[in-house]
């Protein structure tokens, strides 16, 4: 008789793999395990969908996430509730960031429910940042980010408009929330969640771990086959977010097991979340890379160092938007890690290899 050894078990367990290759069509939710439902709705983007999970809290459900703010996605939670979901209560949303796609629809939810909306402070702020950033002088703080970044005037108009556009796509939000904060424990319904936030993707981004269940709701934090968007912004244009991020993924290595069932806030539920950090932390680490043998003879600007590590021949302003803010991030890493050196000549940041 042949038993695994305690390696082979550690082995299993860090193989990505992945239980569900088909997600909810826009008319179903699926039990991912008892009190556990997984229901997916559309996003006008790329990135063309966001996962919604519901979690049994007594006699309703608690919800993680309310989708993007937009007609199309009230639709869908309306066949939803008029569905498969038909009499269910919500007893809560727990938004576990900012960006729209995830807190779009909170002010939506919690009225047509009446019911109680938990975020981390630094979210719910930055939440109530995007619904009024709109201003001038916010406008020109953003310009002149990405003219020191090396885009020009006509570039950086349109990542201005449409680029940032998607940002406003939230409905309003509630006046008051409750603050939930990295260690607390929250109780829905049967079970314990430890609250573990982290950086990078977002400031302070919300994920669920149950213990007992060996279930971690990772958010954006930790997805099943893409990399999380990381990226600086005009309003810190100094901030070190890949390196929150990296130290976020290291916290998450060594505080959790190997054998969790992780639901993320995009793709498709999976086991090996050790495997996939390692995947994930060795992406930022090859990009890094590419940067640094473009620097290494002539200095570069961020706009001329975005088509190295960004292959795709043309963006849209959106994606630009998105890529431009995902270099920056990894070159803010590089200078704080030594790896890069800075120089401004015209106004204009080049950065060279050390």
């Amino acid at each position: 008789m042949h038993t695994k050894t305690d390696s082979s078990i550690q082995s299993s367990a860090e193989a990505l793999r992945y239980p569900w290759e088909n997600h909810p069509g826009p008319d179903q939710v699926v039990e991912v395990m008892p009190g556990v439902l997984w229901a997916r709705l559309k996003l006008p983007f790329r990135l063309n969908h966001v996962n919604i999970y519901l979690l049994a809290d007594g006699d309703g459900w608690a919800m993680v996430d309310a989708g993007f703010g937009n007609e199309e996605s009230i639709a869908a939670w309306t066949t939803l509730f008029e569905g498969p979901l038909k009499g269910v209560k919500i007893t809560r949303l727990i938004v576990t960031h900012s960006h729209p796609d995830h807190v779009g629809l909170a002010g939506w939810v919690t009225e047509r429910f009446t019911c109680p909306l938990y975020m981390s402070q630094v979210e719910y702020l930055q939440s109530v940042y995007h619904q009024n950033r709109g201003t001038e002088e916010r406008r020109n703080a953003q310009r002149k980010f990405f003219l020191r970044h090396g885009m020009d005037e006509n570039l950086a108009e349109q990542l201005l408009s449409r680029g940032q556009d998607y940002l406003k796509r939230v409905s309003i939000l509630p006046p008051s929330y409750h603050r939930i904060s990295h260690g607390d424990e929250v109780v829905i319904g049967t079970r314990r969640f430890k609250v573990i936030t982290g950086g990078g993707h977002a400031l302070d981004q919300v994920m669920l771990y149950c213990a007992d269940d060996k279930l971690f709701l990772s958010a954006d934090q930790v997805l099943s086959k893409i990399s999380p968007n990381v990226s600086v912004w005009a309003v810190e244009p100094e901030q070190n977010s890949l390196g929150e991020y990296l130290f976020s993924l290291a916290s998450l290595t060594t505080t959790l097991p190997y054998d969790v069932m992780v639901l993320p806030g995009h793709g498709v539920p999976f086991y090996g979340l050790k495997t996939r950090i390692k995947q994930l932390a060795d992406h930022h680490e090859e990009r890094c890379r590419l940067i640094a043998d473009a620097c290494r003879h002539v200095p570069q600007t961020s706009k001329a160092l975005v088509p190295v590590v960004f292959h795709k021949h043309t963006l849209d302003p959106h994606q630009m938007g998105f890529a431009a803010g995902e270099l920056i991030a990894h070159v803010n890493y590089m200078l704080v890690e030594g790896r890069l050196t800075s120089e401004v000549a015209d106004g204009v940041l080049r950065f060279r290899t050390t």
